[in-house]
């Protein structure tokens, strides 16, 4: 009988038929179908790599039916050479174009003109995002929000402000296309001045949108008691790429191959905490504000850890214009690193977050909906309006729909019960986020309807069950929340430049 595993497509390889046979460690070649040892049963894998390390070759892996960010170093004893290969089809060989070159007439003098290269413009330099128009422009007057035949409740807008049309649409990123056709390209066709141009203006966290597809680096890291498996590309010095195991100080993040060297630093090593001001404090968490410019060494350790877990906007050496906020926790032994968010000095879209992280140790137990939560605080305290750097990875869309999901319910739900009247505007500014944001949202929920000549919102029955599911189990297990009032912060000033980069 098949297995439902054998039942599913094949996500490596071509489906082009391949020839077979038995290989060898030396004959193992890059584009190999093979059998690899992972989680205990042998699986479907393509060799996408390889590299010498210490103890060994080393083959870079994508295994069928798995997600990338599963894609791993393995050594050879977990192939099985006792199973068949598919090899790589033999690329076919280019057949040579005909020019046909016409005749030329005697004593004619041809003046060959270089042409010229067109001017790099600052907005052909800017990654173009798209921008959603308003699907309505007038809103009759609200009434009060009654359950429907099928127990959706229904909430009239009323609109004083129609947002925006520059507010920025909450779509997946396009990174993972961007990465393959910057692939295509040469090395040398990426202009470095407009790279600079594109990181100045657009706050794109990565110089080269390349290294998105690059292969994972970094076989593996000690942080701390934990060891980490990184998902993506990180541009630590090569040397590292051949060592099994690198290690990382979990206080001042420096890096180390070997462990004697490794245990040295950890000897004479005093800090305790991230080298910055602690603006907040509860029993569970702390949160520290780090200043890029006067800490520069430690926000590029940190920016260069946290490339291994984002695939995309990870700025990792010039940390000037932005300020670091970190999450710890703490014990005996001092503060420990869990995530952090980023923020420009100065943001030109209003952006109250760059980057943001939780570290695999930690996700999913609660720390992510912290570091947003906290974000939205500090842009209240600002008294602005908050939206996160455009566009987010596939995790934090995820986790930041989640967040506005479950405050807006809330606070809809809470205006249902008092009559009052609801609009985009007052959702936005009760949560210190962006009218963009919150339609957006309410689209995807697909809680926007257009009924008897007015524009309503539809809390649908199952989100309503789902929130008061959360709310009974928040009896028994309280959610962990910001409380704002143990926030000893006040928005900082800076001189022009320290706000930009130092390019």
């Amino acid at each position: 009988m098949t297995s439902s595993a054998q039942k599913e497509e094949p996500t490596v390889g071509s489906p082009a038929p391949r020839q077979r046979g038995r290989a060898t460690i030396d004959t193992l070649s890059i584009g190999c179908l093979a059998m690899v040892e992972k989680d205990g049963r042998p699986r479907r894998a393509e060799i996408l790599s390889i590299k010498e390390t210490k103890s060994g070759r080393q083959f870079y892996c994508n295994f069928d039916n798995f997600n990338k960010r599963l894609d791993e170093w393995v050594p050879a004893p977990r192939i099985h050479f006792d199973q068949d290969v598919e090899w790589p089809s033999p690329e076919k060989p280019k057949e040579p174009s005909k020019k046909t070159i016409p005749p030329v007439a005697k004593k004619t003098t041809v003046t060959k003109k270089t042409p010229k290269r067109p001017a790099v413009t600052r907005e052909d330099s800017i990654i173009s995002e798209g921008e959603t128009p308003h699907p309505w422009t007038e809103f009759t007057e609200s009434q009060k929000a009654t359950p429907d035949a099928e127990g959706d409740i229904t909430l009239a807008l009323d609109l004083d402000a129609t947002p925006d049309a520059d507010d920025d649409a909450m779509d997946v990123d396009e990174a993972t296309s961007e990465a393959v056709a910057a692939k295509s390209q040469a090395p040398e066709q990426f202009n470095n001045e407009e790279e600079k141009k594109r990181l100045r203006h657009g706050g794109s966290m990565t110089q080269n949108q390349a290294e998105i597809s690059r292969i994972r680096n970094i076989s593996k890291v000690q942080f701390g008691k934990y060891d980490l498996f990184p998902w993506y590309f990180s541009p630590y010095p090569e040397v590292f790429t051949q060592e099994d195991l690198m290690y990382i100080c979990e206080f001042c993040l420096n890096y180390y191959g070997d462990v004697k060297s490794f245990t040295r630093h950890r000897q004479k090593c005093t800090l305790l905490h991230p080298p910055g001001n602690e603006i907040y404090r509860d029993d569970y968490v702390s949160f520290f504000e780090i200043d890029g410019r006067r800490q520069r060494t430690w926000c590029r350790n940190l920016c260069l850890l946290s490339k291994m877990f984002l695939d995309h906007k990870t700025l990792y050496y010039d940390v000037d214009p932005f300020l670091f906020y970190v999450m710890t926790s703490r014990d005996q032994n001092g503060h420990h690193l869990v995530g952090y968010f980023s923020k420009e000095k100065e943001s030109a879209d209003g952006y109250n977050v760059a980057c943001i992280l939780t570290l695999p140790q930690y996700q999913r137990k609660g720390y992510g909906r912290l570091l947003i939560q906290f974000s939205y605080e500090l842009s209240k305290i600002e008294g602005k309006l908050g939206s996160p750097e455009k566009p987010l990875s596939d995790l934090g869309l995820l986790s930041y729909r989640q967040y506005w999901t479950e405050n807006m319910i809330e606070i809809l739900l809470d205006i249902n019960e008092t009559e009052e009247k609801c609009s985009i505007d007052a959702l936005a500014g009760r949560l210190a986020m962006t009218s963009g944001d919150v339609e957006s949202t309410l689209q995807a929920l697909k809680m926007q309807v257009y009924l008897k000549a007015e524009h309503k919102i539809v809390i649908p029955t199952h989100l309503i069950r789902r929130h008061e599911a959360l709310r009974e189990k928040q009896k028994t297990k309280p959610k962990r929340t910001i409380n704002p009032e143990l926030i000893m912060w006040k928005p900082p000033v800076f001189p022009a430049s320290s706000r930009t980069w130092a390019w």
